[in-house]
């Protein structure tokens, strides 16, 4: 169902309206500028010379997902929900 579910989001060039939407929401509420100081501050922990992207990503992974505001999360759901409730009344 999952796969379907993104097929049609692909097909109907939704997924890219959502993804553009989940950006410009996520840089409104300042989730990018904490994110990208929380990087900042474990590659200076760290050391550039002992951190790889993976390294990085994995580190980060976590608190990038806790600090997405639930109204952003929300938001999201909805127009999703909303998107499927269109399509099948197609």
């Amino acid at each position: 169902m999952r796969a379907t579910i993104n097929q049609k989001l692909v097909e109907t060039g939704e997924r890219e309206r959502l993804k553009e939407l989940l950006r410009a929401r996520l840089i409104e509420c300042g989730w990018r500028d904490q994110l990208k100081a929380y990087c900042k501050e474990i590659v200076q922990q760290k050391g550039l010379e002992h951190i790889t992207v993976d390294d990085l990503v994995s580190e980060i992974t976590p608190r990038g997902r806790s600090l997405v505001p639930d109204e952003v999360k929300k938001e999201l759901l909805q127009r999703i929900r909303t998107f499927l409730a269109q399509q099948s009344n197609v």
